[in-house]
């Protein structure tokens, strides 16, 4: 073991994206190469230590917390490689990477959530997903990977692999993942159509709207009757982009500077907030334009906010929908961020949100500084009963023995578990509570 592999790359102070999540690691590995990896994870095997691998930390919640050694995986030496559609990629590089050179190379994620900061082994171990009926978690698209197991092996993971279903979405809990593949698709263009509605009229039309377009969601303006219906399309060609100018103006300022000094006003005043709400519903403008695949669905988020967000059966939607608006109107404070509503296909993957069937997609947001904690607990206690699943990289507090409930394959998982890591080489306070010891 080379020395320089125990020289932080950062502070060993460490807090996530929203800041919710803070620790302090006693070593910050940032290993090179995949045997380095190993003897790292080996050695802390050998000597009763843990190893908690971090990404960007857009995590909401502790999963990423290293309360021992935080490893980061951005030096692992690697290129990305293409074999026709499959895609070998590090698992340290973000999305925002990978998206770019696919692009270079012809080729295009099927389809994404609306951030690309994360990196890849990050996004895939806590199911990050888009929208759309044909289509699951990003952890669905894999293809194969490689991981460094507890007792400092290295394991190739492929669908002929009995433990392929857990490994593909494995909450970090399995062991270090080294590199991904990826079954990408051609490049291609989206048209985006955006446009404010009335909620009746968007829940109306929500079956026609799934049946006939690929990807649909739709954002709920609290304290209003109004949503912001998105539709994007494939289409032949980029013939209607937006303009530089106009994507700045409504994707970086607007939506960020503009937004973030709303958000500060309605924090220190609440009282403003259902106006504040109000009148950014009657500034919403219908556009459609046209764009590289990734450009439209991933866009710049830099106001801070904390978030949950569950997925319930389809069919359960419509009841959850309605009981959210009631938990808001009697919320003893005001809700400032608007509520995210999503759908997606089943998939196999056995720790997926989706597994077996169709999901609805609800995340609800706060903006950092304000209370959260009883409308999230609140808004909890309606999707739970109804078999609803947290979002593994999102706030929730749900526990092993009510989880196991809601994942047929959950102590499959948990067996895999107790294959690839007896020791717990990877495991902290997060995954003790919602896998168990």
């Amino acid at each position: 073991m080379t020395s320089d592999l125990r020289a932080p790359i950062a502070s060993p102070r460490w807090r996530n994206w929203s800041g919710h999540e803070q620790a302090v690691a006693s070593d910050v590995l940032a290993p090179g190469r995949v045997e380095e990896v190993a003897a790292l994870v080996k050695s802390a095997s050998e000597t009763g230590r843990r190893i908690k691998v971090v990404g960007s930390g857009h995590s909401f919640n502790s999963i990423a917390v290293a309360e021992d050694q935080r490893m980061h995986l951005n030096r692992l030496a690697a290129p990305v490689s293409a074999d026709g559609p499959l895609v070998t990629v590090p698992a340290g590089t973000t999305l925002a990477t990978l998206n770019a050179w696919l692009a270079e190379h012809g080729l295009a994620v099927p389809n994404l959530g609306d951030i690309d900061s994360q990196t890849v082994a990050g996004a895939i171990a806590t199911g990050t997903h888009g929208t759309g009926l044909a289509h699951s978690t990003l952890a669905s698209c894999v293809a194969a990977l490689t991981l460094v197991a507890g007792d400092g092996s290295v394991v190739r993971v492929d669908s002929s692999d009995p433990i392929f279903p857990a490994a593909r979405l494995g909450l970090g809990a399995l062991g270090v993942v080294v590199d991904v593949t990826l079954r990408c698709v051609d490049a291609f263009t989206l048209c985006a159509d955006e446009r404010p509605m009335p909620l009746a009229e968007a829940l109306a039309r929500l079956d026609d709207d799934l049946a006939s377009n690929e990807h649909v969601e739709f954002y709920w303006h609290t304290s209003t009757d109004w949503v912001q219906l998105k539709r994007n399309n494939t289409v032949p060609a980029d013939d209607r982009p937006l303009s530089a100018f106009r994507r700045w103006l409504d994707d970086d300022f607007l939506s960020n500077t503009v937004y973030q000094g709303v958000c500060r006003l309605g924090r220190a005043i609440p009282a403003t907030v259902p106006t504040i709400n109000a009148v950014a519903v009657r500034a919403l403008a219908a556009r459609t334009y046209t764009g590289r695949s990734d450009q439209v669905f991933c866009t710049p988020r830099r106001v801070r906010f904390n978030e949950m967000e569950y997925e319930v059966p389809r069919a359960a939607m419509p009841e959850v929908m309605t009981a959210l608006r009631r938990i808001v109107d009697r919320l003893p404070f005001k809700v400032q961020f608007p509520v995210e509503v999503r759908f997606t296909g089943p998939d196999d993957v056995w720790l997926s949100h989706g597994y077996g069937r169709e999901s609805a997609y609800f995340a609800v947001q706060q903006f950092v500084g304000s209370p959260y904690e009883p409308y999230f607990r609140a808004f909890e206690a309606v999707c739970a009963p109804l078999g609803g699943r947290p979002h593994w990289g999102k706030l929730h507090y749900r526990d092993a023995d009510s989880l196991r409930a809601a994942y047929p394959r959950f102590d499959d998982f948990l067996a895999v578990r107790d294959r690839l890591d007896p020791g717990r080489v990877f495991t902290n306070a997060y995954l003790d509570r919602v896998l168990g010891r």
